[in-house]
């Protein structure tokens, strides 16, 4: 199953992309024992328009239209789900065995998403009640997928 991080913004030389990348290195190392795919980053620029509508309008378009044909949708909210690890990780289990070819992960912009991008979401899924930068949401999500892939494959990294 392939994964796609869909994320508007670019994370910037420094410790943040330093961490996403360790982290998608190690996510895409346990993955391949359960059948995950490498792990595909698209950013893509904010928009520039002046009014907020038209600005999440826009980099909802430019998401939507990343996202791969059948594949599951699951946009990071503050008003989402408050998945534990293992939930997560039974959510992936789940979509590899129904076959689907692959699962977007959708990071908005700042001014969040357009309704009918939250609607197409199958999971809507929140790091807790907290505003946190797009870059930090960035690297908790590749943890937090690493972390699956080893409660998947049994590896003690994952202390419940």
């Amino acid at each position: 199953m392939r994964v796609l991080i869909a994320a508007i913004g670019r994370l910037k030389q420094g410790p943040e992309r330093e961490l996403a990348t360790a982290y998608r290195k190690r996510a895409e190392a346990v993955g391949r024992g359960f059948g995950l795919k490498e792990i595909e980053i698209v950013e893509i620029r904010e928009s520039r328009a002046q009014d907020v509508e038209r600005r999440r309008t826009e980099e909802s378009i430019a998401i939507a239209n990343v996202i791969p044909e059948r594949a599951i949708v699951a946009v990071l909210d503050q008003r989402g789900d408050n998945l534990d690890s293992a939930a997560l990780a039974a959510a992936l289990r789940q979509w590899r065995a129904d076959d689907l070819p692959a699962v977007c992960f959708v990071i908005g912009g700042a001014d969040g998403l357009a309704p009918s991008l939250r609607e197409r979401a199958k999971l809507k899924l929140a790091f807790g009640t907290a505003t946190w930068p797009h870059q930090l949401v960035r690297v908790m999500l590749l943890e937090q997928l690493y972390r699956a892939g080893t409660i998947l494959a049994g590896h003690p990294y994952h202390r419940a």
